[in-house]
């Protein structure tokens, strides 16, 4: 199984990032968001009162052929690892 993370930030700070919480898989940056809307985890968001396009956190389960299992939306991170074990190894 691959992992793979993907986000709109940049190279720079995805390095950073890896670094600092041991990431062991690739962090893909996605800074013109073609891949955020392609999977259209890019959404409005209020802010403090403001309107501002975010990502929706998800997680999506891709077999080896490229289809869709299964679409976590909203992810959280405390027990979201447990959620995903479950899936994969049912």
């Amino acid at each position: 199984m691959d992992v793979v993370g993907v986000s709109k930030d940049t190279v720079t700070s995805h390095q950073k990032f890896k670094e600092k919480y041991k990431i062991p898989f690739p962090l893909l940056s996605d800074p013109d968001t073609k891949v955020c809307e392609a999977y259209g985890v890019l959404q409005e968001k209020d802010v403090y009162g403001k309107k501002v396009m975010g990502i929706n956190r998800s997680t999506f389960v891709i077999d080896g052929e490229g289809s869709l299992l299964h679409q976590f939306n909203g992810v959280k991170v405390e027990g979201h690892i447990r959620s995903l074990r479950d899936l994969v190894s049912a």
